[in-house]
């Protein structure tokens, strides 16, 4: 791998969670936070899944029985798991999350937060 692109997947996850959490601070309309919320997830699951891999190494599944079983030769599958049930999770964070912003909107007819912060005070 060249050295120009052996921290890109970093900067990839840097960048990616600093612009979730800018929509989640700026951004004033629910969905669009909503959106922020999983650009944020994702740079986290990016991030984990990248930091899991190894140069020259394989899935975790002995091929054959007369080798020497080496932990340097196979990926650690722990950080794939917990990234696949943080998917789940998304999923219905996002899930729940939209059917929240329906109530919402249908309730106070607006997802934009100041107005809503204003309808509630009344």
């Amino acid at each position: 791998m060249s050295t120009n692109w052996i921290y890109l997947h970093y900067w990839l996850s840097v960048t990616l969670f600093l612009v979730g959490i800018y929509g989640m601070l700026i951004k004033p309309n629910l969905i669009r936070k909503l959106m922020a919320m999983n650009i944020l997830q994702v740079a986290v699951i990016i991030f984990f899944i990248t930091i899991a891999v190894k140069d020259q190494a394989t899935v975790p599944i002995a091929q054959a029985h007369d080798q020497a079983i080496l932990s340097s030769h196979y990926i650690n599958p722990l950080p794939h798991a917990l990234m696949l049930t943080a998917i789940v999770v998304s999923i219905s964070t996002t899930g729940v999350a939209l059917a929240l912003a329906v109530r919402i909107h249908r309730r106070y007819g607006t997802l934009e937060e100041t107005e809503l912060l204003s309808k509630l005070r009344e």
